[in-house]
């Protein structure tokens, strides 16, 4: 997976646009960071997940998926190695994290 995969994926959900925080591209929906680039460095993206899904798949594909570190990774931040997840699998977990943080009308 590279980051111009990671990016049209997440664009491709409704509503979905790109900004920045901290310095890394983000990707929101109803003004809500679901996604990003970047972080922890240019190898990784992040989806944040609900705790549970987070936790699945954590313990299920533990050398694609990772929890944050600190506070964020305990609410759902999940840190991606991009060369070890498949289209598939991030669709997936794009989408998890898209329906966590989309506005109720877009369900």
């Amino acid at each position: 997976m590279t980051t111009a995969e990671f990016r049209r994926m997440a664009l491709s959900l409704p509503q979905t646009v790109e900004s920045a925080h901290m310095e890394h591209p983000d990707f929101r929906v109803g003004g809500k960071i679901f996604a990003t680039l970047g972080y922890p460095d240019k190898n990784y993206g992040m989806v944040i997940l609900p705790p549970e899904e987070q936790e699945r798949f954590v313990q299920t594909y533990p050398k694609v998926f990772a929890p944050a570190k600190g506070a964020w990774g305990k609410r759902g931040s999940t840190s991606i190695r991009l060369e070890a997840i498949d289209k598939a699998m991030l669709e997936r977990a794009l989408e998890i994290a898209w329906r966590k943080r989309a506005p109720k009308k877009l369900l």
